[in-house]
């Protein structure tokens, strides 16, 4: 594997880690791995970090929907036209172009069930490229990202009892 992406993998699981960590991780210099890291920033290889929040154990946790769009292509531009304009709605937390029976799967989040549902009804279904739509509300997550989310109360110290 190349040093580029062992410290993507690195930093994908967890994006913490200091240049200094990795260094010593990979086997290589220090100012190698900043250098890397800049390199792939300023690539556009690294987006961004984020923390990877359990918002069910919050009091702010909103709800989440996965909302499958069927699109009619638009000439010159198939899909991605319409899908950028769904992307810019700050309830969009992903967006992807899908094989199968519907052409964009759209993951929103927002404060109620009758806020995705109007989101829906008022946002995305009347887009012109827009054929149809079906929501699926997500109940629970178990693992997103790589990350499980159950069994993470359990404290897996045993009991000692003097």
């Amino acid at each position: 594997m190349e040093k580029r992406e062992e410290i993507l993998n690195l930093l994908e699981r967890n994006a913490k880690l200091t240049a200094a960590e990795i260094a010593v991780m990979i086997d290589r210099p220090v100012e190698e791995v900043e250098a890397t890291i800049a390199s792939l920033e300023n690539a556009n290889i690294i987006l961004g970090y984020r923390a990877l929040v359990n918002w069910e154990k919050t009091v702010a946790a909103p709800v989440t929907a996965l909302i499958e769009v069927r699109v009619a292509p638009q000439r010159d531009q198939g899909f991605d036209n319409i899908a950028q304009r769904i992307c810019r709605f700050p309830q969009v937390k992903d967006c992807y172009l899908m094989s199968g029976s519907f052409d964009l799967m759209v993951i929103i989040e927002d404060a109620s069930l009758k806020d995705v549902a109007m989101f829906v009804s008022e946002k995305i279904a009347p887009l012109e490229a827009v054929i149809s739509t079906g929501t699926h509300f997500i109940l629970k997550k178990y693992k997103m990202n790589g990350t499980e989310f159950f069994g993470q109360d359990d404290d897996p110290r045993e009991a000692v009892i003097l």
